[in-house]
């Protein structure tokens, strides 16, 4: 890096990015590799190389992490919120405008019709990116076993997610092999940030103290619900959507399941993190509680208490990517638990497919035991089509996700029009 990077020309950059940043994290981040180390020299590739891995340790949306990462090194704090901020809020203004048209509009048939076809590519965009992350994750027995152990919990015993991921680190740091890292004394900016992740916690939790002191029940649970979210995202949106969907509409009961399968349909068509899927959660249910104001304020209610924590594990942790590099069975644990993730994402990929290609589908209980099992007559021949389509053009032609949704919508819509 020869000069000093102005801010406006750093905004001018990250706001591109932020408006850009279709396709999911690794088209992302393939993105902020060629804007800031290929087309110029913000970053060297080994420093986007080892923030990228520490991002990767982190709760939360990697590369949104990774942006602001690089705005940190180039402005401290203050590019850090640039960079990231802009990489969240474009995405975030679409999501509000569709959250609330989705409130007003959803019910409408044509819309219904469109929604048919996004689900059904939705499908295929989960079993691509559970084809993705294995390829990646598992690497020996033990990761095979932890992926398939993280499937049964969760699938056929219905164990809380959380416990799953927090399993998976203990018998990754205990049983897996550790990487042979550098041994790094802790830097002496320890306290500082320290420091940060108090101050920032303080902060980030201000607004909830708020909420409770006000007696604004709904907004509270609101808060605490997805801040819970946030410190337990690893290995990216995908591995948390089913927990969230399980809470949402068995415990909580603010979305149906098609409204839910909905949601994560409008966010892959999104830029910006899929994680902005719980914003549109937030916004429907808000809507449904008490009207268009109170959605707004939910969603951005939703929006600080999921973004805050990256920033602070930014801003705490850069500082010490060097000394995280050299802790071997911290890396050891993070392996364990990104097996566990491939186990997860094949119980969303299972659930959400069984939802969108039948209508109807029985709980079978026993003992510990549940069992989704789909009643065959409930079949819908048009979903069962539209994803077939989109499984060919995405996994053997390798045609765009963007493409897919886009032709899985408009066949949806003339069919179900004509019908």
């Amino acid at each position: 890096m020869n000069a000093p990077i102005q801010t406006s020309e750093m905004t001018r950059v990250f706001g591109r990015i932020g408006v850009l940043s279709f396709g999911g994290p690794a088209a992302q981040i393939a993105l902020m590799h060629k804007e800031l180390v290929e087309d110029r020299d913000w970053l060297t590739e080994g420093q986007f190389l080892r923030a990228l891995s520490f991002c990767m340790l982190l709760p939360g949306p990697e590369a949104m992490q990774l942006a602001t990462y690089a705005g940190w090194r180039m402005r401290g704090i203050l590019g850090g919120l640039i960079a990231g901020g802009l990489f969240v809020l474009p995405g975030a203004a679409v999501i509000m405008v569709l959250a609330l048209a989705y409130a007003s509009f959803g019910a409408l048939p044509w819309v219904q019709g469109l929604f048919l076809g996004v689900q059904a590519a939705v499908v295929v965009i989960i079993i691509a990116a559970l084809r993705k992350v294995a390829s990646k994750a598992l690497k020996g027995s033990i990761a095979y076993a932890l992926a398939v152990a993280s499937f049964l919990t969760l699938f056929f015993f219905n164990v809380p997610f959380p416990v799953v991921i927090l399993a998976a680190g203990i018998i990754g740091a205990l049983a897996l092999p550790r990487p042979d890292a550098p041994v790094v004394t802790a830097p002496a900016k320890l306290d500082q940030s320290l420091g940060v992740i108090l101050i920032g916690s303080m902060i980030w939790f201000a607004p909830i103290a708020l909420l409770w002191l006000l007696d604004a029940a709904f907004l509270t649970q609101v808060a605490l619900f997805f801040s819970k979210l946030a410190v337990v995202t690893f290995g990216g949106a995908y591995a948390v959507l089913a927990y969230m969907t399980q809470a949402v509409v068995g415990d909580l009961g603010w979305l149906s399941t098609p409204q839910m399968m909905d949601a994560l349909g409008l966010a892959e068509t999104t830029p910006g993190p899929l994680i902005l899927v719980t914003q549109f959660v937030a916004m429907v249910a808000g809507q449904a509680e008490g009207g268009w104001m109170l959605a707004i304020v939910a969603g951005i209610l939703t929006l600080w208490v999921t973004f805050v924590p990256c920033f602070i594990w930014i801003f705490a942790g850069a500082p010490l990517i060097d000394w995280l590099e050299g802790q071997a069975r911290l890396q050891a644990a993070l392996k364990g638990i990104t097996a566990a993730v491939v186990g997860v994402i094949a119980n969303l990929s299972l659930w959400f497919a069984l939802h969108v290609l039948f209508s109807r589908l029985s709980e079978i209980h026993v003992g510990p035991l549940r069992l989704l099992w789909p009643e065959v007559t409930s079949l819908d021949p048009i979903a069962l089509g539209l994803a077939l389509l989109a499984g060919y053009a995405m996994l053997w032609r390798g045609w765009g996700m963007i493409l897919v949704m886009c032709l899985c919508a408009g066949i949806s819509l003339l069919i179900t029009g004509m019908g």
